[in-house]
């Protein structure tokens, strides 16, 4: 699902998911639809879905690119159990699915970019994005997997296209898990304090260059 895109020169590009595994909804789409057409600092938003398939998803959103033509991507997904907006560091070249997707794809240690490099780190700020949300009064934090199911596969397949599609030079990317709904279990988070939040984290984004220099390590 595409929305009209908001006219605009400059724009930043979202994007969430259709609801998988059968749930009836999900947040990650609800969230960034919200914030279709804002302006933040000086850019406006487009919002877009993307299905819980596989390979159709990266499909998607590589003609998002082309037609967008960005000047940042977030790219959102729901990760239940989590407790907070994870902002993720790094993607990695394999897809290893525990569930079929939408479209009933299973694969298993299979690449997501089969002469691509092992890994890609996110080009967003995410310290000073996790900062920035922290200080709204939503929780947040700095997650070091995405997993490898079809969030892993769409944050890869973005900053695989960032890399080497013409006409995205310099283009920089990312992506953000969401909690569930209150309505869908524990732990969970109120949709507008998910909105509040991804608006800050793109604002952020947006106004920083350099990450802040703040620990956001783990112990294991």
């Amino acid at each position: 699902m595409v929305l009209p895109a908001p006219v605009s020169t400059h724009r930043v590009l979202m994007t969430g998911f259709d609801p998988f595994a059968g749930d009836t909804l999900n947040p990650s789409w609800l969230a960034v639809q919200a914030l279709h057409g804002r302006e933040v600092a000086g850019h406006r938003i487009v919002a877009a879905q993307l299905p819980t398939v596989f390979d159709k998803s990266t499909e998607v959103l590589h003609g998002l690119l082309a037609t967008h033509q960005p000047s940042l991507v977030l790219c959102v997904g729901q990760a239940g159990g989590r407790a907070a907006l994870s902002l993720e560091r790094v993607a990695i070249n394999i897809n290893d699915a525990r569930i079929a997707d939408n479209a009933g794809a299973q694969p298993v240690d299979k690449a997501v970019a089969a002469e691509g490099p092992a890994a890609y780190f996110s080009t967003l700020p995410v310290k000073a994005m996790m900062l920035a949300i922290r200080q709204e009064g939503v929780a947040a934090e700095v997650s070091q997997t995405a997993g490898t199911f079809v969030c892993n596969h769409v944050f890869y397949g973005l900053m695989h296209a960032l890399a080497g599609m013409p006409g995205l030079k310099g283009v920089r990317g990312g992506f953000i898990h969401v909690p569930w709904l209150p309505s869908q279990g524990l732990p969970a988070m109120p949709l507008q304090d998910m909105v509040r939040g991804l608006q800050v984290a793109v604002a952020c984004a947006l106004r920083t260059e350099r990450d802040a220099g703040v620990s956001a390590g783990t112990e294991h």
